[in-house]
């Protein structure tokens, strides 16, 4: 299927609370390169149904080639779920989000997500569509830059990084690097994980996708269906846990405070489930995963 190394995070934890049922039917918000999908369709069985999006093209592709081998009625969206509204979807029993970057993402340098090696900065699921991180750099005022460092990436020195990117306008890898040995000092390489995770945040509009998939999903799901969401940072997660929280309150009588309307959903997570120490030995990349699901009341 893939030259890349592929581990889905929290698979079996995932699969565990989600409980495909043969014959029920599925939606995987970001496919990846399948690895969670072929659990599902595997359970789901040649009744089942399964719908699955993804952003970024390729990865589209060579899932779908691979999950030819199950016998579910399947359907695929070239799209980002922040479009999920838009792509009449029907209601199903399971609704999977996978939050993180899938392993060609990470491991493959044309994509434009690294800063391993010298390569343009991309940053984009959706290389068809939108700005790149160095165009958006290039041409957004310099105090959208400094709100986009500090409140995606919390880089505290936001505003002099990005007063520093509109002198110098990067666009590769090496250019950030360069920028940031010279003025932040030997700590300067620091601070590349927060500038890369703010810009590919802004520049897929991550926290916005996630916010509609909050509002939308749980309105899709079928009496019993369940929703799970693999976040990997706080942002994320704070957003899902603050949602699903809502979700599952009753609406109380202000005067009595007795329960008025029975809450539609309930956690199936009290708390958030976290790889093993296993996993994150043999999956480095799985070490802030955290799983949170939901599901409607029947």
């Amino acid at each position: 299927m893939s030259k890349f190394s592929h581990e889905s995070v929290l698979l079996a934890e995932t699969i565990k609370k989600l409980a495909p049922q043969p014959s029920e039917s599925a939606l995987d918000c970001t496919l990846g390169l399948g690895g969670h999908a072929a659990e599902v369709l595997q359970k789901i069985g040649k009744n089942g149904k399964f719908y699955a999006i993804d952003a970024d093209k390729e990865n589209l592709e060579q899932a779908q080639e691979f999950l030819q081998q199950y016998d579910a009625e399947q359907l695929f969206f070239h799209a980002n779920f922040i479009q999920l509204p838009e792509l009449n979807i029907p209601p199903v029993d399971i609704i999977l989000a996978d939050l993180g970057m899938s392993s060609p993402h990470i491991d493959d340098p044309s994509r434009g997500f690294t800063y391993q090696k010298d390569v343009d900065v991309d940053l984009r699921y959706n290389r068809t569509a939108g700005q790149t991180a160095a165009e958006y750099i290039a041409m957004a005022p310099e105090a959208n830059i400094a709100d986009v460092f500090f409140h995606y990436g919390e880089i505290r020195q936001s505003r002099k990084l990005a007063r520093l990117c509109k002198e110098h306008l990067p666009k590769t890898s090496g250019q950030i690097i360069e920028l940031l040995e010279k003025h932040f000092g030997y700590k300067g390489r620091d601070l590349l994980p927060q500038i890369f995770q703010a810009l590919r945040i802004h520049v897929n509009r991550e926290l916005d996708a996630l916010r509609a998939l909050l509002e939308c999903g749980p309105k899709l799901l079928q009496p019993g269906g369940r929703l799970a969401i693999i976040s990997f940072h706080s942002l994320e997660d704070r957003l899902v846990k603050q949602a699903f929280r809502k979700l599952c309150q009753p609406q109380i009588n202000d005067t009595t405070g007795q329960i008025e309307i029975e809450a539609e959903y309930i956690l199936l997570t009290k708390k958030p489930i976290m790889p093993s120490e296993l996993e994150v030995t043999a999956n480095p990349r799985a070490r802030s995963a955290k799983l949170r699901v939901l599901q409607k009341q029947l």
